[in-house]
């Protein structure tokens, strides 16, 4: 009989640890399960807070540019594209030598104006025209159409007459620009222009 007792509370003990071990199982695995929606739920947050950052900044900085700022960007990236292509053409095109280096050095120095400015438009979040525009679209199909001298002599009329006009729109936009990289870029290119006109002059009046 007395054996039959404590046969009974042992059961009885083994039982009720075993239901302990299994709420305390029960309890870590919640723990566990709400630390891991807890990190999810903060990495979520901050992940979205870095989102909404990124955005106010690359809007912040677009808003920052001033109407002068933004003519003179798509007005240097339509006019660098079309110096580049044009400058292309010479370099196949143009019968004088003098005509066909100048047009490759218009390439060159064109090319890097351009990339310069594509960095600081990514920079500041800003969208750039990638064409020419109907004006410039129709003054490099005429010059395609020349050959010889007479393309000479109009792809070095429209280099004088061109960086005339650029020149002084970079010197506006270095002077009257908002945007302190955008005036720099404006300010330390005047230098290189204003050697493509004098060279542009030179073979102009090499080929009249």
């Amino acid at each position: 009989m007395k054996n039959s007792i404590l046969a009974i509370f042992a059961a009885a003990a083994l039982v009720g640890c075993k239901k302990n071990e299994t709420t305390a199982t029960d309890n870590s695995a919640d723990s566990l399960a709400t630390v891991s929606t807890s990190d999810s739920a903060t990495s979520r947050t901050t992940t979205d807070s870095a989102a909404t950052a990124s955005n106010t900044d690359a809007t912040g900085k677009t808003a920052s540019l001033s109407d002068q700022d933004k003519k003179f960007a798509d007005a240097a990236a339509k006019g660098g594209l079309m110096e580049v292509m044009m400058g292309q053409l010479a370099a196949s095109n143009a019968s004088n030598a003098t005509v066909k280096k100048l047009g490759e050095m218009m390439v060159k120095d064109h090319s890097k104006a351009n990339d310069e400015l594509k960095a600081w438009a990514s920079t500041a979040g800003y969208t750039l025209p990638t064409s020419l525009d109907a004006e410039k679209q129709k003054k490099y199909d005429e010059l395609k159409a020349k050959k010889g001298e007479e393309f000479d002599r109009a792809y070095t009329d429209l280099m004088v007459s061109d960086h005339k006009k650029d020149i002084a729109e970079f010197k506006k936009e270095a002077s009257d620009g908002t945007e302190a990289s955008l005036k720099s870029f404006a300010g330390k290119t005047v230098p290189t222009l204003e050697h493509h006109l004098m060279e542009s002059e030179k073979a102009k009046d090499a080929v009249k």
